[in-house]
C-alpha cells in the first residue's frame, strides 16, 4: 500500500490526475481476472491469454517520433528513422492524453531494464488496459523485494493508451498512431495502436541511446552459454531464427531479444520472451511451443477456437505476425541472474531468399564489421502486398529502427570487442538452398543447428575452407551431421549459371545499401565485402 501511495504520488507530479482506479503492481493472477472480466482477451486451453491487436498487427515504424530537444540532440542520427517533432507538439499531445485518461483506470507496472545491477533502469509503465500491463510484467525485469520497490525511483516512463488517437493535422503526426520519445522528459508517450511491442522496442530505443554513451554496446541479439561458460550471441532480423537457434537445449539461455556487452561481460536487458509463433513446431520448437501452453502467456492474434479455447498456431488469418509474449522463467534451461562473461562466438543470422549465400561461412574482423553494418535479410513473395519476388532488406546494424546513434557508434564499439576479446564470428543462412523462394526449399533446421553446434564447440576451428568467388566468404568444407554438397550452395543448383546470375545480383544490392556507410568505416571493412559486379 506504501508503495501505491508513493507512485499515485509520482504520477500527479507528471500531471495524471483524477484517476478512477489505480491498479498497482497486480501480480499475474490478477491481471488475467482484469483481461477476463473487461472482456480484453480470452482464456485458452492449457491456461494463456490469447488477445487481438486490431488493425496494428505489427509495429508502425513510421509513426515514431524523437523529440528534438537540447539535451540529446547533437547526439542522434536524424533521418528518415530518427524523424524529430518539436516539443512544443510533443507537449500538447501529452496534455490532451492527460485529459483524456482523468476519469478512467490505469494499470502501472514498475519495473527495470538491464540485468547487470551497473546499467540497471528503473522503468513505469503505464497502460489503460490490463493485458498490456501483463505484457509489461512479462517482459521486464521485476522486483521481487518489496522494499527494493518502495525505493523505486522511475528513470524514464511509458504511458500507453492505445484507444487514444492522434489528429495528424493537429498533432503533426503521420496518421492516428504515435510512439514519440523524451530523452530530456525521460517520458514515452504512445497511442492509437495495440500492438504490444511498441512498449518493448521504446524502452529497447532508449537504451540505445543511453548504454553507448557509457561505453557499453547495445545489441538486437539473443545470447547463450554452453557447460563451459562460452557464451554466444546471435544477431539477426526477425524470421531469421534468432530466438528459435538460442533456445538450444544444450546451453543455457540468457536472453532472447535485447543484451548490452560492458566491461564485465554480456546481460539482458529484459526479463522474458517475445518470439513470433505462426506454424511454430512442437518438434523443431519444444520450448518456445511449451510456452504457447503456460499459464502466464500472452498470444498475440493467435487463432482460437471460441468453444474449446484451443489453439490453431498455423492460421495466419490474422497476421503472420503472431506471437508470445512469456516471461523468460518459462523456458526451463536459463540463466536466472541474465548475465555472463564476454563472448567466444558471434553469429550473424540471415534467411536469404535469393538461395545464394552459405549456410555457414567464417568472418574475418573485418568481414563481421561489413556484415553487421549491412544487416542483411530477405522479404519473400507474398510476405507484403506487391512483393513478388525476393527481395533483399538492409536493417544496419541489425536493428535500424531502434538505432538512436549514428550505424558507426555501434559498429567501433562491436569491433573494438571483438578484436579485444578475440571473438570468433559466423555468417549462417537460415533462408533457401537450391533455387530461390518458390523453386528451393528452406535450410532444415537441423542442418543450421548441427552447424552452429560444430561452430560453437570448436569443430569448425581447423576445418579447411573454400573462398566464395562472389561474396568472398570462408566456406567450411565439411561439417558432422551436414552433407556436404549443402555447405557449398552453388552445388545444391540444378542451373549453374542461373546461381551465377543470382549470386552477382544479391552482391551488387550489398555494395550499393553499403555505400552510405563508407564514410564511417575503413578500407580494410569496405574490401571485406562483396565483389563489385
Amino acid at each position: 500500500m506504501q508503495a501505491k501511495l508513493k507512485a499515485i504520488q509520482e504520477l500527479e507530479q507528471l500531471g495524471i490526475k483524477n484517476i478512477r482506479e489505480v491498479f498497482y503492481n497486480y501480480g499475474t493472477p490478477a491481471l488475467y481476472e482484469q483481461v477476463i472480466r473487461r472482456r480484453e482477451g480470452l482464456l485458452a486451453h492449457m491456461g494463456p491469454i490469447v488477445v487481438r491487436t486490431g488493425y496494428h498487427t505489427g509495429r508502425s515504424p513510421n509513426d515514431k517520433f524523437l523529440v528534438k530537444e537540447p539535451t540529446s540532440e547533437k547526439n542522434i542520427w536524424w533521418g528518415t528513422v530518427n524523424a524529430s517533432i518539436d516539443e512544443a507538439k510533443f507537449n500538447k499531445l501529452y496534455d490532451k492524453m492527460l485529459a483524456y485518461i482523468q476519469g478512467k483506470d490505469l494499470y502501472v507496472e514498475d519495473c527495470y531494464a538491464c540485468a547487470d545491477p551497473k546499467y540497471k533502469l528503473d522503468l513505469r509503465i503505464i497502460t489503460e488496459t490490463a493485458w498490456h500491463n501483463l505484457f509489461a510484467r512479462n517482459m521486464f525485469r521485476r522486483y521481487k523485494d518489496r522494499k527494493e520497490l518502495l525505493e523505486h525511483k522511475p528513470e524514464f516512463t511509458v504511458l500507453h493508451l492505445p484507444n487514444f488517437h492522434a489528429d495528424p493535422d493537429v498533432d503533426g503526426t503521420n496518421s492516428e498512431v504515435f510512439i514519440m520519445l523524451n530523452f530530456g522528459k525521460k517520458l514515452v508517450i504512445i497511442g492509437g495502436t495495440s500492438y504490444a511491442g511498441e512498449i518493448k522496442k521504446s524502452i529497447f530505443t532508449v537504451l540505445n541511446y543511453i548504454l553507448p554513451l557509457k561505453g557499453v554496446m547495445s545489441m538486437h541479439c539473443s545470447a547463450n552459454v554452453g557447460k563451459d561458460d562460452d557464451v554466444a550471441i546471435f544477431f539477426g532480423l526477425s524470421g531469421t531464427g534468432k530466438t528459435t537457434l538460442s533456445a538450444d537445449p544444450n546451453r543455457k539461455l540468457i536472453g532472447d531479444d535485447e543484451h548490452g556487452w560492458s566491461e564485465d561481460g554480456v546481460f539482458n536487458f529484459e526479463g522474458g520472451c517475445y518470439a513470433k509463433v505462426i506454424r511454430l513446431s512442437e518438434e523443431a520448437e519444444p520450448d518456445i511451443y511449451e510456452c504457447t501452453r503456460k499459464f502466464g502467456t500472452i498470444l498475440e492474434n493467435v487463432q482460437i477456437d471460441a468453444q474449446t479455447r484451443r489453439l490453431d498456431l498455423d492460421d495466419d488469418t490474422v497476421t503472420e505476425n503472431t506471437r508470445a509474449a512469456y516471461p523468460i522463467t518459462h523456458i526451463n534451461n536459463i540463466v536466472p541472474e541474465g548475465r555472463a562473461g564476454h563472448p567466444k562466438n558471434i553469429v550473424m543470422l540471415t534467411a536469404d531468399a535469393f538461395g545464394v549465400l552459405p549456410p555457414i561461412s567464417k568472418l574475418t574482423a573485418d568481414q563481421a564489421m561489413y556484415h553487421f553494418i549491412s544487416g542483411y535479410t530477405a522479404k519473400v513473395a507474398g510476405t507484403e502486398k506487391g512483393v513478388t519476388e525476393p527481395k533483399a532488406t538492409f536493417s544496419t546494424c541489425f536493428g535500424a529502427p531502434f538505432m538512436v546513434h549514428h550505424p558507426s557508434v555501434y559498429a567501433e564499439l562491436l569491433g573494438e570487442k571483438i578484436k579485444k576479446h578475440n571473438v570468433k564470428c559466423w555468417l549462417v543462412n537460415t533462408g533457401w538452398t537450391g533455387g530461390p523462394y518458390g523453386v528451393g526449399k528452406r535450410m532444415k533446421i537441423q542442418y543450421t543447428r548441427a552447424m552452429l553446434n560444430a561452430a560453437l564447440t570448436g569443430k569448425l576451428d581447423d576445418v579447411e575452407t573454400i573462398k566464395d568467388p562472389f561474396f568472398n566468404l570462408n566456406i567450411p568444407v565439411s561439417c558432422e551431421g551436414v552433407p556436404s554438397e549443402v555447405l557449398d550452395p552453388r552445388n545444391t543448383w540444378d542451373d549453374k549459371n542461373a546461381y551465377d546470375e543470382m549470386a552477382k545480383k544479391l552482391a551488387n544490392m550489398f555494395n550499393e545499401n553499403f555505400n552510405d556507410f563508407k564514410k564511417g568505416v575503413t578500407q580494410n571493412v569496405i574490401d571485406a565485402g562483396p565483389n563489385q559486379y
